[in-house]
């Protein structure tokens, strides 16, 4: 396969819910790995939803999702290990309840244990639940865990919004080096344009 066509790409791409209005129309993206996309939106304005499309969660009602050319609903139904990879704004929605943390990370094969290090993950919090932790504390596990040796690409929502301004450089730049180091292309969702530009190599505006 040639190497120029790797990259995720989002061809045209339209939702709506049934018979109510569209929620997003013609939205057209490309992200080639290694490569971080920001895009800016307003809270409300379909993000989210549209990262579920993308991620292969929901069919498009229109429009095309492909993953190095190939189709990002095959995929799912196809992969055991889905190569898009989506970090929820809110990591509770992402979290078996009944798990304790360490299960949660078991279900990850092959994952790096330097990379818990890095998102300052403490080994006292492999036996808790998710309950027993806070949105930090859990979303720095969601973020590790999407460093599967198969995650080509990863969609981030809202990733750091629960971090003080400190926590989330922090985060962002360990984030950057394994993305950059593994060649993972990034979908990075907020509607902080100020921490969008900071770490983007470009910013696409996202209007429904």
């Amino acid at each position: 396969m040639d190497p120029n066509s790797f990259m995720l790409e989002v061809i045209d791409l339209s939702f709506k819910y049934d018979k109510s209005d569209w929620l997003f129309k013609h939205v057209n993206i490309t992200i080639r790995p290694g490569e971080i996309v920001g895009m800016y939106g307003k809270s409300g304005s379909g993000k989210t939803t549209m990262l579920k499309v993308i991620a292969g969660y929901m069919p498009p009602s229109e429009g095309a999702v492909t993953v190095d050319g190939k189709n990002v609903i095959e995929i799912v139904n196809k992969c055991a290990v889905h190569p898009v990879q989506l970090i929820w704004q809110h990591p509770e929605k992402a979290i078996n309840p009944k798990w304790k943390m360490n299960d949660v990370l078991n279900e990850v094969e092959g994952l790096d244990h330097d990379i818990l290090d890095m998102m300052g993950i403490q080994t006292e919090w492999f036996n808790r639940q998710s309950h027993e932790l806070s949105g930090g504390e859990l979303q720095r596990f969601c973020i590790a865990r999407e460093f599967s040796p198969e995650t080509r690409y990863i969609l981030a929502d809202e990733m750091t919004s629960m971090f003080d301004a400190i926590t989330q450089a922090q985060i962002w730049h360990h984030f950057i080096h394994l993305i950059k180091t593994r060649r993972i292309g990034i979908l990075a969702v907020s509607h902080h344009i100020h921490l969008l530009e900071k770490v983007s190599d470009r910013i696409i505006h996202f209007e429904a």
